[in-house]
């Protein structure tokens, strides 16, 4: 018997960089967790990455060669991945390794070009172009503009918890859903 195709909900935030989008993100996962939504975050960057500190046990076993590494803690698990190579991550690797079936919503910053349902965070002083003009995957635009001319809805970057309600309604849609190969 084949595989059964796995679905989660994922909303991407994209956006140049300066323009808002890890504070709007902050803001939004206090709010949607406030009303109950069980969250997934996955960030990514371009800087190599060190939550661990030397000297710790974990640190010295994962520089001495273990290729994962979980710290499992009463409160909270911190589980780090060595990649055998510098490349750029994976959505749908680093998504396989979330407990999607215990999230209700993942959120993604970064991933700018991935094909999953995306908010834009746009700053006109900025500079930079906007990318709902040649992205279908953008379902809205939350700007410090009161006007701009997007082919989506345009939404008041400073007021985090209408931008969640739209997430919700989009949720409830379905429209956040995404099939995972």
């Amino acid at each position: 018997m084949p595989p059964t195709a796995r679905h989660c909900a994922l909303l991407g935030f994209a956006g140049f960089s300066g323009s808002g989008k890890t504070t709007l993100l902050r803001q939004l996962v206090a709010l949607l967790h406030r009303r109950r939504l069980r969250l997934g975050v996955i960030k990514h960057t371009h800087h190599d990455v060190e939550q661990d500190c030397p000297g710790k046990d974990s640190y010295q076993l994962r520089h001495a060669g273990a290729a994962q590494c979980l710290l499992a803690g009463p409160r909270r698990s911190i589980l780090t991945y060595e990649n055998t190579k510098a490349q750029e991550p994976d959505l749908n690797e680093s998504l396989s390794r979330l407990s999607l079936d215990k999230l209700d919503l993942v959120l993604v910053e970064g991933f700018r070009d991935a094909p999953i349902p995306k908010l834009e965070v746009h700053r006109p002083d900025h500079g930079k172009p906007l990318l709902c003009l040649h992205d279908t995957h953008v379902l809205a635009v939350a700007s410090d503009a009161r006007q701009l001319a997007v082919p989506v809805p345009l939404l008041d970057l400073n007021d985090a918890a209408a931008i969640a309600d739209l997430i919700e309604h989009w949720l409830a849609a379905g429209r956040l859903r995404v099939r995972l190969d």
